[in-house]
């Protein structure tokens, strides 16, 4: 069941379109991650659905209700949507507790149960409600964000960069805590981040945004594995492009005939590999069948590894990264191998 409908959205600055002619629908209960380039629209589309922005041309609903249409808006105070920016946006004046409740009203019966029920809900301790943000973490602080948002009950939460502030490790294990707390809420949330890893892992369904329009949206898998160009397969991670000459349902290239997802064409294509797809094992220097290559570079990341190969039979060099700690030595000969089919694009 869709949720937040966005139909034919533009908004420009001036002689600057931020956004043209996107068009989005956000199932009920899910988590959408929207990813671009710095510039490509994304906050800007975000501003739109909370309301602090109105779109010059586009119609916004939300689970039936009409939110915009063109320039004529309901307020964002109406609309009951949560919003958590970078950096938590907290009242370094206030308690935590006064920061939880600043959008509860005062005098109620079960205020600081409510309260006190968000701070389980974000998996803080009590004893930390009559601190202040700055005796926090930064971890701490946006749960304590997100229980002030959730404290209204937002039909819809937004998302705004809120873990880029974080150090890795700390960044990894906020975004599962959330991504399991809006969960079990049941609250349809919306993502905007400039990480690709983060988006993939965080949401259930992923748009790209480029120069203001909506290149692709889809399942994360769908998106990695066949992106529609191969800017969104740039964009999305590590690719492998190179052409191929396409028949039925395989390819012909420099790493041999593959199986591929053709769409119809016939003929020279570009075709794109994941990284992660492209499996070797080393051979003796004598060897001569098989795809061949001989190792230029070795780069170490620990439980990651990069290693660059150039084809003997012809000047082509690639980058395969992956797991584990058997390494070859550089110069060394190794056979190629795919594992799964190659990927066509569509344009």
């Amino acid at each position: 069941m869709t949720f937040l409908t966005i139909e034919g959205a533009s908004k420009r600055y001036g002689a600057v379109a931020a956004l043209d002619d996107v068009s989005l629908a956000v199932p009920a209960g899910s988590r959408t991650a929207i990813v671009g380039a710095s510039g490509s629209g994304k906050t800007t589309l975000l501003r739109l659905i909370a309301g602090f922005e109105a779109p010059d041309t586009g119609r916004l609903t939300l689970n039936g209700m009409v939110l915009a249409d063109g320039p004529a808006i309901v307020p964002a105070h109406r609309r009951g949507i949560g919003f958590v920016t970078q950096d938590g946006s907290l009242f370094p004046h206030l308690t935590i507790a006064q920061n939880i409740g600043f959008g509860l009203q005062r005098g109620t019966a079960d205020r600081d149960a409510r309260i006190l029920g968000l701070m389980r809900t974000v998996e803080l301790d009590a004893a930390m409600l009559e601190r202040r943000p700055h005796q926090l973490s930064g971890g701490q602080q946006q749960r304590v964000a997100l229980a002030r948002a959730l404290a209204r009950q937002p039909r819809l939460m937004l998302l705004d960069e809120p873990f880029s502030a974080l150090d890795t490790g700390l960044r990894e294990s906020t975004r599962k805590a959330v991504a399991s707390l809006l969960e079990a809420e049941g609250v349809t949330t919306i993502l905007v981040t400039h990480d690709q890893t983060e988006a993939l892992s965080f949401a259930h369904q992923v748009a790209v945004l480029s120069e203001g329009r909506l290149a692709q949206a889809g399942p994360p898998h769908d998106l990695y594995r066949r992106p529609r160009d191969r800017r969104t397969a740039l964009f999305l991670g590590e690719a492998v492009l190179m052409k191929g000459e396409a028949g039925v349902g395989w390819v012909d290239c420099a790493l041999g005939r593959l199986p591929a997802g053709t769409h119809g064409h016939r003929g020279m294509v570009e075709i794109m590999l994941r990284p992660e797809q492209i499996k070797f094992t080393p051979v003796e220097q004598d060897a001569d069948q098989g795809c061949l290559a001989r190792v230029v570079e070795i780069e170490f990341g620990g439980a990651l590894r990069a290693v660059t190969v150039e084809l003997l039979s012809e000047s082509l060099r690639l980058r395969i990264t992956g797991t584990g700690l058997d390494l070859p030595p550089t110069g060394s000969r190794v056979r190629l191998n795919v594992a799964g089919p190659a990927h066509v694009f569509e344009a």
